[in-house]
């Protein structure tokens, strides 16, 4: 049987009402995974390691006994210029320029420390809240590679990337965040029809691993501090029962990228 490894990177540490109904990320990303790994896949297992890269600067002393590095999200931005953010760019873009057989897969503040460390600028949006479940208008590449014509995922971010990193494609746009992810196939890849697998990097802005419950939360909490303004909160309840692909489109297709159909 085949094992897929998987290094999870947390930048972050949830709120503690999220911690206590629905786990810590290591707790969090294990369901999303287990919720959308193949249940009639006999040949694949997988598994995950955590790393906590901010409090404890840890990082695997065998990167390369690992199949991907799955970046969580964080209330910090990418482009703050302290140790931990600093060391973390700067190991990404190792192993992005080094070591190709390993994927990186960005979620959020993933998205945006992976774009940093692949020359890109991480900005605040002007203020800009895009939160809950929001509509991605997806490119041809993003079409194709997460099989519908659109998606909804959820999302918590008001910093973006405004560009897409050199030789990286983008997955889709909304009016508030044009880039909305992307992917970089492996230098090896085949220069015509590459197949998923051949995807080396994959980002999303959004929050796949975010469930209604855990965006009400952090929604809660952000608004009774006045970081989240009563308008946003509106819209985003508003919302709140839209449909969430984070399980059945994205999390799919990151398994496809590693080889499980």
């Amino acid at each position: 049987m085949t094992t897929i490894r998987l290094a999870l990177f947390l930048c972050d540490t949830p709120i503690p009402k999220v911690i206590a109904q629905d786990g810590d990320y290591t707790v969090i990303f294990g369901e999303l995974w287990r919720k959308s790994f193949p249940k009639d896949q006999t040949s694949v297992k997988y598994e995950m390691d955590s790393y906590d890269v901010r409090n404890k600067l840890e990082y695997p002393e065998d990167i390369d006994k690992y199949d991907g590095i799955v970046y969580t999200g964080s209330a910090a931005s990418a482009y703050e210029n302290v140790e931990w953010i600093n060391k973390l760019v700067e190991y990404t873009a190792k192993i992005a320029g080094e070591k190709p057989h390993i994927k990186l897969i960005g979620i959020c503040f993933g998205h945006q420390i992976i774009a940093r460390a692949l020359g890109e600028e991480c900005v605040p949006n002007g203020g800009k809240w895009e939160i809950g479940p929001t509509t991605l208008q997806l490119t041809n590449v993003g079409k194709e590679l997460f099989g519908v014509e659109s998606l909804n995922i959820q999302q918590m971010h008001r910093d973006h990337v405004p560009n897409v990193p050199k030789s990286c494609l983008l997955l889709g746009s909304t009016s508030t965040s044009t880039n909305q992810g992307f992917i970089r196939y492996a230098p090896d890849a085949p220069a015509s029809n590459p197949s998923l697998s051949d995807i080396q990097i994959f980002t999303v802005q959004g929050h796949p691993e975010f469930t209604e419950r855990i965006v009400s939360a952090v929604v809660e909490a952000r608004t009774a501090t006045g970081v989240i303004d009563a308008a946003t909160a509106e819209d985003v309840q508003r919302r709140a029962k839209w449909r969430n692909d984070g399980v059945d489109v994205i999390a799919k297709a990151v398994w496809k990228i590693f080889g499980v159909n």
